[in-house]
């Protein structure tokens, strides 16, 4: 990446699109074509702000950056979109500071940036979410990420579990046609792009609004038969029960998909999971973990874990934090559980927010134990790892890695001297 040894000062910077994005790498993903839309569309001095609604947090911190953003750019058109905006665009529109909310629907046509570029767009342009159908995702533009490129393969939700607002911001589930699909993959693993990410909300429901009702597995296979350059695909966050059985033997087998999984378990303890109205046990999640790490040493596991959900008891929340160690977990993204508007568990009894607040805490200790326990594995080593840029690498497995120099884009063979806790040092080896 370029370094500006000297900056210009703000007032001299040429007028540009700029997107502040939370949450998901689906959102990460459609920052970028909101970008490349609002360019195209000629919208100068704007900032756009693509919003999460998974936690309150989330929430807070949109609003928070919303209002910063002002004070700092005080000429620049302020636009509000994302999960958060869609689910209750009017709350945006009475921030002072905003000057347009779109939804999830219009945040993906070029249409919307043009009338916004002409000043023609009313202040709130969210249609309903229901009525969304199918997906076409823009062509990749393969200039915009050498490292690692996503591609949108399914949108939305059809499962309503109780503490979840998402499907609410994101529709029903909806997919991409494979071909779609396969030929973006193709064109970036032709421009070079080292790895490709398949992302979605619901990634593993692929399909199953599409004629046959195809399968994930499915489209994997062809995404691998049919590009035979693609060095590296990684998938993200999947649900566990939908692992379909095609999918499970490419992940045992195939080496160029990446020996990472991240895992929706949301909770270790069955009776917390079926209030979620999650649908997996927990014997189930640890059966497939163990089935997978059997067919495949390499492979390393990720989970979202919810701490604190309503009714959690002592019991329960012993059998959440063992679940780490358990399915000896690597990665562990931890949520204090947060009432969300819609969702029937912000009627259900809720904890004390003090001891929601110390229960999350003892799942982030257990899952820095966890951590180190994976970094030390890998300290007198030598791998393969993915540049993302000078000074910072991944592995297969999604370890990341510091270094000194290196080229972006490129792999190179490190050796692993030793870790802070939360990276490894490698030098070339």
């Amino acid at each position: 990446m370029p370094v500006l040894l000297s900056p210009p000062s703000a007032a001299l910077q040429p007028p540009s699109v700029q997107v502040e994005t939370f949450g998901c790498r689906l959102n990460a993903f459609e920052s970028e074509q909101i970008k490349a839309l609002a360019t195209e569309a000629g919208l100068l001095e704007a900032v756009v702000v693509n919003t999460c609604a998974v936690t309150a947090e989330a929430v807070r911190q949109a609003r928070q950056t919303i209002r910063r953003t002002r004070r700092e750019r005080p000429n620049a058109q302020i636009i509000v979109t994302g999960c958060a905006a869609q689910i209750d665009p009017e709350s945006f529109a009475q921030m002072p500071e905003v000057d347009h909310v779109i939804g999830n629907i219009e945040k993906m046509a070029a249409t919307t940036f043009q009338g916004l570029a002409e000043n023609r767009s009313p202040r709130v342009l969210a249609a309903d979410i229901g009525t969304a159908t199918g997906i076409s995702p823009r062509r990749p533009d393969v200039q915009s990420e050498r490292t690692r490129a996503f591609v949108e393969v399914q949108n939305g939700c059809d499962h309503r579990c109780t503490f979840c607002v998402i499907p609410y911001g994101r529709g029903n589930s909806r997919s991409a046609p494979a071909g779609t699909v396969v030929g973006h993959v193709a064109q970036l693993a032709a421009a070079g792009v080292p790895e490709i990410v398949l992302t979605g909300v619901d990634l593993t429901s692929w399909g199953a609004d599409l004629p046959g009702k195809p399968s994930l597995g499915n489209l994997v296979a062809r995404i691998l038969k049919l590009v035979p350059d693609l060095p590296r695909l990684r998938l993200s966050s999947l649900d566990a029960i939908e692992m379909d059985p095609q999918l499970f033997e490419l992940i045992v087998s195939e080496e160029r998909i990446a020996p990472y999984l991240h895992l929706s378990l949301q909770h270790g303890h069955d009776l917390i999971l079926k209030r979620m109205k999650r649908r997996h046990s927990r014997t189930q999640a640890l059966d497939l973990i163990a089935r997978l790490r059997a067919g495949r040493s390499d492979i390393a596991f990720g989970a979202d874990l919810i701490a604190g959900f309503p009714t959690e008891t002592e019991e329960h929340a012993a059998a959440n934090l063992s679940l780490i160690e358990e399915a000896r977990l690597s990665f562990v993204h931890v949520f204090p559980y947060s009432p969300r508007p819609m969702t029937p568990a912000a009627n259900m009894p809720a904890l004390p927010q003090a001891l929601v607040k110390a229960r999350a805490a003892a799942l982030r200790r257990q899952a820095q134990t966890a951590l180190c326990r994976h970094l030390d594995q890998w300290v007198g080593q030598t791998a393969l790892a993915l540049v993302e840029e000078p000074g910072a690498a991944r592995l297969p497995d999604f370890t990341p890695v510091r270094l000194t120099g290196g080229v972006a884009g490129t792999y190179q063979l490190l050796r692993f001297e030793g870790h802070d806790g939360r990276v490894l040092t490698g030098s070339p080896a």
